[in-house]
């Protein structure tokens, strides 16, 4: 699990990814960008202190900071939202690089993985503003933070990777045979998510992650080194 992990880490800023992790960047950073600028917009049309200009202008500064660190939990639909960008052309560079003698995994259609992306976005940002909304109550919401993302993570991830070999039922029946496994893998990107500048490379290093998971419990064995 652990070496999966690295070896996805290793491979996210290595040549062959190039190309998609800046696009993965670039899209991850635009994304963050256009939520808090509309969030600054909101702001400023629901404050409107005429009398007291002051008074408006040290709420917006609070509140603009409060956005500002809220965005940290919004990397975790960010990273949902594009995951089914980049789950396909990820999971290509590391079969192709690692398990060469293996078949060739199918890319999802597009109206498949738009399907999913936005199903499963929209379940993160659930997650995520419950998270947020227990900021204040001490260790109970990096617990839900973890335990929910490290779920839907893994959940998300894994069936992706999963589904280019196998139909969307097999997929999650062999998730949840190996859902312990699976979990603490959801665990891992999760502790990825929550570093910051790193997480913004979430969506490639959990794509890549969950396909070294994926052919671990499939039995496939890799033939290139590390």
């Amino acid at each position: 699990m652990f070496s999966a992990a690295r070896l996805a880490l290793s491979e996210i800023f290595s040549p062959p990814f190039r190309s998609v992790l800046w696009k993965s960047l670039g899209l991850t950073i635009a994304v963050l960008l256009v939520i808090w600028l509309g969030l600054q917009g909101l702001l400023g049309w629901v404050i409107d202190i005429q009398s007291y200009p002051w008074i408006e202008t040290v709420i917006a500064i609070i509140a603009g900071v409060g956005i500002f660190i809220g965005l940290g939990f919004l990397v975790a639909p960010a990273a949902a939202l594009l995951s089914g960008l980049f789950t396909d052309e990820v999971a290509t560079l590391v079969e192709q690089e690692h398990y060469p003698a293996d078949p060739p995994g199918q890319d999802l259609s597009i109206a498949a993985a738009l399907t999913d992306t936005i199903a499963f976005t929209g379940v993160v940002i659930l997650v995520n503003l419950i998270a947020l909304a227990l900021l204040l109550v001490p260790g109970v919401n990096l617990i839900a933070f973890f335990v929910g993302n490290g779920y839907l993570l893994g959940r998300e991830y894994f069936e992706a990777a999963a589904r280019r070999f196998m139909s969307r039922a097999e997929a999650r029946a062999l998730r949840r045979a190996n859902g312990g496994t699976v979990f603490v893998a959801g665990l891992l990107i999760a502790l990825f998510l929550a570093v910051p500048l790193l997480n913004l490379f979430t969506p490639l290093f959990a794509a890549a992650f969950m396909i070294h998971v994926y052919k671990r419990l499939s039995g496939s064995v890799r033939t290139r080194p590390a």
